[in-house]
This record gives structure tokens, C-alpha cells and sequence, in this order.
């Protein structure tokens, strides 16, 4: 992964950390978000010492990339506001999570990073484990702090694996040489 990916991922990582943390109450959360600022430092250390410095991709890329992300924005925007008005807030980290996780989708195909395919999957998953947590009746903060943290660490997860190049594929194994050039 380039390390303007893992800089993205580790950067994302820390703010659903911060929701977390917000949820933990006193005397914890600082202790809570400092050590969550300490963790994103050392994930984004590692997967900058892994990543290759970034090149611009295509224009088509980018431009679809640009789409995807539009797209999530807007769907983030339309399920916070739904879940507002149909009296259900607790759920927007969760539901947030889902639309996140979703993103990641397209992403994997577009940057051919097949391992986003997983990042997605476990994101939709932590969602649905918050919303379940949340119709449930338990309360807005335990729905917080599952998806907050549970996100934080599949996005540092991530990022910390050091993902090949853009358009390398992961799951195949490098062909041996054979012969001379």
C-alpha cells in the first residue's frame, strides 16, 4: 500500500478510536484517547515503513475514487439523518460503520487491493454487531465503544499490514524467475 493509504487508514483508525473513547466516560477517557493516539502512532509508523512513497493515480481512478467516497459520504449523511428522525440515534455508529464498511467494496477493486474485501466485511460486521447491541437496549455508549474501537482496529489492522502497491494482486504468489533476462 502506498503510504498515503496508510496514512488514510491510521488517520480514520484514530477518530473512530476518539468516538470510542468519547463514550468511556470520566476519569478513563483521556487515559483512553492518549492511548489510542499512542497506538495510531506506532500503526502509522509501521505501515509508512512498509509503504511506498505515493504516485498520482490515473485520472480514471481518481475520478472514481472520488465518486465512491462521494457516494459514502452522502450515504453516511442520509442514514444519520434517518436514524435521527425515526428516534434511533444510538444507532448512527453502527450504521455508519455499515456504509463505511460498504465503501470498501469498490475500493478493493478499484485500487486492486483485494484484502479491502475483508476491511469492508469486518467493518458491515462490527456495524451489525453495534446495532444489534443497540436494539437490544443496551445504551447509546456501549454502541459507541464497540464500533468505535472495533473499527479503530480493523482499520489499524489494516494499515499495519503493509499492503502491497496499487494493482498488485495480494493473493498470488510471486512467480519464480526462470532464467536469465
Amino acid at each position: 500500500m502506498e503510504r498515503i493509504g496508510s496514512a488514510l487508514l491510521t488517520g480514520f483508525g484514530l477518530v473512530w478510536w476518539l468516538a470510542g473513547t468519547s463514550a468511556v466516560g470520566e476519569p478513563l477517557w483521556p487515559v483512553a484517547a492518549l492511548a489510542g493516539c499512542a497506538l495510531a502512532a506506532g500503526v502509522w509508523r509501521t505501515g509508512r515503513g512498509r509503504g511506498k512513497p505515493g504516485t498520482a493515480p490515473p485520472p480514471d481512478v481518481r475520478r472514481r475514487f472520488v465518486w465512491v467516497n462521494a457516494l459514502q459520504w452522502l450515504a453516511i449523511a442520509v442514514v444519520a439523518f434517518g436514524a435521527s428522525k425515526a428516534g434511533v440515534p444510538e444507532l448512527i455508529p453502527a450504521l455508519v460503520a455499515v456504509v463505511v464498511g460498504v465503501h470498501f467494496l469498490p475500493l478493493a477493486t478499484l485500487f486492486g487491493q483485494r484484502r479491502f474485501h475483508l476491511t469492508g466485511a469486518l467493518l458491515v460486521v462490527a456495524g451489525v454487531a453495534g446495532a444489534a447491541i443497540g436494539l437490544v437496549g443496551a445504551p447509546a455508549s456501549a454502541v459507541q465503544m464497540t464500533v468505535g474501537f472495533a473499527a479503530a482496529i480493523i482499520l489499524w489492522g489494516t494499515a499495519s499490514l503493509g499492503l502491497p502497491e496499487m494493482g498488485q494482486d495480494t493473493d498470488r504468489p510471486e512467480a519464480e524467475p526462470t532464467g536469465t533476462p
